[in-house]
């Protein structure tokens, strides 16, 4: 389209990555224009207390909130668009959303995310025993407030494994529930021994979340399991498509790899936050838009020629 939108830089999504990268950008003095489609995984966070500065923890709305008015108050842009496509062009990147509607930029930072593979429940449901803290995703975010706990971790094989492994140092009543692969190696079987950590067998029948505690039933087993909260340990999707279309190699695990924060191997395009192969954090997410940003701020300033290392 000749009449798309230009910015000097798009980041695609608006968690803490997209954010960080979008305010050191607008403070760079670049045009800079975010554009997400709503489903930050940040946003239902109900409360961490990992985010540097909050000891009393903060919502994940509510932070989202703050960053995304931080950053319109030094001139970033922000708009709501789900983006499906991207091609380069003689002058940078066209990214076009779902709605047909493109933006064209001379840099773009990917800050995507991931999706989570979760427990099959009504949305509704699942999102409620979200809040009521009895459904947890991230063990490194929210163990500590699990401290002594009952804990039961859904997964298999090594993932599930090594999850509860992890939680053992915030409670001594842990059960993993292998399900669909209830043959743990004998290492893994020696480990959980070891560690005090009960494994119960048995595909997944059915999840019943309460205020107060979830309740899981087990094929084969006539009562249900009762825990304080559950942790799947079912993994996740990186939201990379934007890369793959630019013929960037992906990680097995679906990832970008971690050196698209400085050079992804396409001139001009940058990756931060959880897209990125490292460690799933906020504090992490907003370290990789502060470095992606200030590369593609560097890069677009050697284009320019306003540097001592000049490129052609």
């Amino acid at each position: 389209m000749t009449n798309a939108s230009q910015a000097a830089v798009i980041v695609v999504g608006a968690g803490p990555a997209g954010l960080t990268a979008a305010l050191y950008l607008a403070r760079y003095r670049r045009e800079v224009l975010v554009l997400h489609d709503g489903n930050s995984r940040a946003l239902r966070i109900p409360k961490t207390h990992n985010a540097p500065g909050f000891p009393d923890g903060i919502e994940g709305t509510e932070l989202i909130d703050r960053m995304s008015a931080h950053a319109t108050e030094f001139g970033a842009r922000i708009e709501q668009a789900e983006i499906t496509d991207i091609e380069r062009t003689a002058k940078g990147f066209r990214l076009t959303s779902t709605a047909g509607t493109s933006w064209e930029s001379r840099a773009v930072i990917l800050a995507s995310g991931i999706f989570l593979n979760q427990v099959d429940l009504p949305h509704d449901v699942h999102e409620g025993a979200i809040k009521a803290d009895v459904l947890r995703y991230c063990p490194v975010c929210d163990g500590y407030e699990h401290s002594g706990r009952r804990i039961g971790v859904i997964g298999c094989d090594a993932d599930g494994a090594a999850e509860a492994l992890f939680l053992r140092q915030y409670s001594d009543d842990i059960t993993l529930m292998p399900l669909s692969h209830p043959e743990l190696s004998g290492e893994q079987a020696a480990e959980m021994a070891e560690a005090g950590i009960a494994v119960k067998t048995g595909a997944l029948a059915a999840l019943e979340p309460h205020e107060d505690r979830m309740d899981v039933r087990l094929e084969g087993r006539d009562a249900a399991l009762t825990f304080d909260v559950i942790y799947p340990a079912l993994g996740c999707r990186p939201r990379a498509e934007l890369a793959t279309q630019l013929g960037i190699s992906l990680l097995d695990e679906g990832c970008v790899p971690a050196e698209a924060v400085k050079d992804s191997g396409v001139r001009g395009f940058f990756a931060a936050g959880d897209v990125v192969a490292g460690l799933d954090q906020i504090s992490v997410a907003m370290g990789h838009g502060a470095m992606a940003a200030t590369n593609a701020h560097n890069w677009l300033r050697e284009q320019d020629r306003h540097t001592l290392q000049a490129t052609d």
